[in-house]
């Protein structure tokens, strides 16, 4: 199976975000890596879009945690960004455990978690290519298997 996707604008981003929102369920980790600007936070916008979130999507990088819950979701989900994590013991106060209980989980940056939390997630990396397009490369834990990608 080929594990890379180009998406040739922001559009196509948000789109592919927005048909993974489709597959999400409670428990799910989606993985986001890629250098500033590659798209990161444009494809959890599209994920929380497609669960029918019609406000601004503000980007986590301050609050670590952004919450979106029913009924302005359809299914709860955390958007958050590791970026500002400096310590390890910054990252139990953020109850992701409790999170995953009853929603999904996007993170932008997660190589600040260890590298175990993510051993079932879906992990997307997404590259650079020009001014407009972007390469996703992606693998998917076992709890993904059939679901990703949508066929």
């Amino acid at each position: 199976m080929n594990n890379v996707i180009l998406l040739e604008d922001e559009a196509a981003t948000l789109a592919l975000g927005k048909t993974l929102a489709d597959v999400l369920k409670p428990g799910d980790k989606v993985a986001l890596t890629g250098t500033l600007g590659a798209g990161k936070t444009t494809f959890a916008r599209g994920i929380i879009r497609g669960l029918g979130f019609v406000d601004d999507v503000p980007s986590p990088s301050f609050a670590i945690v952004q919450h979106y819950d029913p009924p302005d979701v359809r299914s709860s989900l955390a958007h958050v960004d590791f970026y500002r994590i400096e310590a390890a013991e910054e990252i139990p106060e953020l109850g992701l455990d409790e999170i995953l209980g009853y929603g999904a989980l996007v993170a932008e940056w997660p190589d600040r978690m260890p590298a175990s939390f993510w051993h079932d997630a879906l992990q997307i990396s997404l590259e650079i290519e020009n001014d407009h397009t972007r390469r996703l490369t992606w693998s998917a834990g076992p709890a993904w298997k059939d679901r990703w990608p949508r066929t």
